[in-house]
């Protein structure tokens, strides 16, 4: 049986037909210890047809369809142009070796062609791609490196391509940044109470906050200068007046040591560095909220914007996240409890990070395994939701964060929460209702004009008469509806007139004295071909007219 070899290059298909195979042997490692020699290989592998890509466009479409194990047009064509020709009830005696599994699938389905794809047509495939350029006589030594390169940068552009305004690793970076930043700001206060208190320890006791504090030693410096003029600027600071008064009184009986004008200028520079990390920290937070509001709104509006960025975050991406079953985002962040549970056979973490959500926090300790159980089910749901989604919206997180308010208060008071089933079909309508008035508000108002048309048409067919009114309506194989009413109507009628005389045969034949009958009938008679005729005349003027409608048109 001859061996075809299709292998695809950056510069286009080219086919191989593996001739003398017993000279290196059927054997793997025969093969792959020929495949160095260009003597020996080039008498097994020879080159029967080459297909150059006609554009970078065209190779990197081509690239696109063979990674996804597609056959194009133009690889068929290619294929059945320069391999025997397959007929349905005889064997083939040839068949067509493939690197990929999936792209030889395709072709057998398409065309017919049987493929192979195992290891000795592997180690031939790695032979033509090593003396590749030997074999085509035109192309010059540095050409395949270049079509290489671009073809793979291309290649790499667009896989990576992606939606600018549904970027989750901005969100995975804000997260990390934002936790970093709250362990450094946090260690960084309390380096400024540490330095301060020294100067003036009474005021550790009186503000709590890290960054009122860190304000008040910027403002406050030397605590000798502080005094009751400054009453209303440190009230601005602190939000109270006693505690104003408070910092003044204990100002001035302080037990702190004195500092140097230069010792009170550092404190002062690193209290502003902690201020502005603060400031940058609440800046930071909102724009991880207005991320995941564009990336993942049903799970931010679930759960909300920190825990739904943390669970990104530990998933690797949205894409892995909705991906993983409802049970793995239960226990997502408390690995080790997870395999330590099970080292030591003991009880498995009922939560991991979604312990931080407030539905877990207010259900009793009693159904909070059930509430984790609920709740990892529904974020599960909104993570497909956001990621697989064309069109954000918040319709289905806010359906689901009411279906797990239902749950709470079903463990609590025993109220029976809606149907799943319901709640989707609910929000589903609710997405399409806010999609139409979306397209409404966005489609211009055209409606009065075709009204308007549509009014001045019907006033002039009303003062035209009944000649357009033919023409308006509805027209079968080239011919109006009503010529082909008319005809019906002949024949019956003529039907009619063939049935008529046999009856009155028959009546005849039966011996039925029928003179006082005659006169009826043939008045009868007389009116129906009258009728006929009139008929007939109107079906003939009708055609006139609309001849000379079609001659003046």
């Amino acid at each position: 049986m001859a061996l075809y070899l299709l292998y695809e290059t950056s510069s286009g298909y080219s086919l191989f037909l593996a001739n003398g195979l017993d000279e290196i042997g059927q054997n793997t490692e025969a093969v792959r210890n020929s495949v160095s020699d260009l003597n020996r290989f080039g008498k097994v592998a020879q080159l029967t047809a080459f297909l150059p890509f006609e554009s970078a466009l065209d190779a990197l479409n081509q690239c696109n369809s063979v990674s996804e194990g597609i056959m194009t047009d133009e690889l068929r064509n290619f294929l059945e142009l320069n391999l025997p020709k397959v007929k349905g009830g005889k064997k083939v005696k040839f068949s067509l070796g493939v690197a990929e599994p999936k792209i030889g699938s395709h072709i057998f389905e398409v065309t017919k062609i049987p493929c192979q794809s195992n290891e000795f047509v592997h180690e031939l495939l790695r032979g033509v791609r090593l003396h590749f350029e030997r074999f085509i006589k035109d192309l010059k030594s540095g050409d395949l490196e270049k079509a290489q390169l671009g073809l793979g940068h291309s290649y790499s552009r667009a896989k990576v391509k992606f939606n600018v305004n549904r970027v989750d690793n901005m969100v995975i970076q804000a997260i990390f940044l934002l936790d970093t930043l709250d362990k450094d700001v946090n260690s960084f206060a309390m380096r400024v109470r540490e330095w301060y208190s020294w100067h003036f320890p009474e005021l550790a006791k009186i503000v709590n906050d890290n960054y009122l504090y860190a304000k008040l030693a910027k403002f406050i410096d030397d605590k000798s200068k502080l005094s009751e003029d400054k009453l209303p600027e440190l009230t601005d600071i602190l939000g109270d007046e006693d505690k104003a008064k408070e910092v003044v009184e204990a100002a001035k009986a302080s037990m702190g040591q004195d500092l140097s004008p230069i010792d009170l200028i550092n404190v002062q520079q690193f209290a502003q560095r902690v201020m502005d990390l603060s400031e940058y920290r609440k800046k930071l937070h909102e724009y991880l909220i207005t991320k995941m509001n564009d990336i993942a709104p049903n799970l931010a509006s679930l759960i909300g914007e920190i825990v739904g960025a943390r669970l990104i975050s530990h998933a690797g991406s949205l894409t892995n996240l909705a991906k993983c079953p409802s049970s793995t985002l239960q226990i997502l962040g408390a690995e080790k409890a997870l395999f330590r549970a099970l080292k030591t056979r003991g009880n498995t973490p009922k939560y991991g990070l979604i312990f931080h959500s407030s539905f877990i926090g207010r259900a009793s300790a009693r159904n909070k395994g059930r509430m984790a159980r609920y709740l990892a089910n529904k974020c599960s749901i909104a993570s497909r939701i956001d990621c697989f989604s064309e069109s954000g919206t918040t319709v289905f997180g806010e359906k689901l964060r009411e279906q797990v308010e239902e749950r709470l208060d079903f463990y609590d008071k025993g109220v029976a929460p809606r149907k799943n089933i319901d709640v989707m079909k609910a929000a589903i309508g609710s997405a399409e209702n806010k999609d139409t008035a979306m397209e409404t508000e966005e489609a211009p108002a055209v409606t009065p004009a075709k009204k308007s048309k549509k009014k001045k048409s019907k006033s002039d067919t009303a003062e035209n008469g009944e000649a357009e009114d033919t023409e308006d309506k509805p027209v079968v194989n080239g011919v109006a509806a009503e010529d082909a009413k008319s005809e019906k109507k002949k024949k019956k009628e003529k039907r009619k007139l063939e049935q008529e005389p046999a009856v009155e045969k028959s009546n005849g034949t039966n011996g039925v004295d029928t003179d006082e009958q005659g006169g009826t009938a043939k008045k009868k008679k007389t009116k129906s071909k009258d009728q006929d005729r009139k008929e007939l005349q109107d079906a003939s003027d009708m055609k006139k007219k609309r001849k000379k409608s079609k001659s003046e048109e």
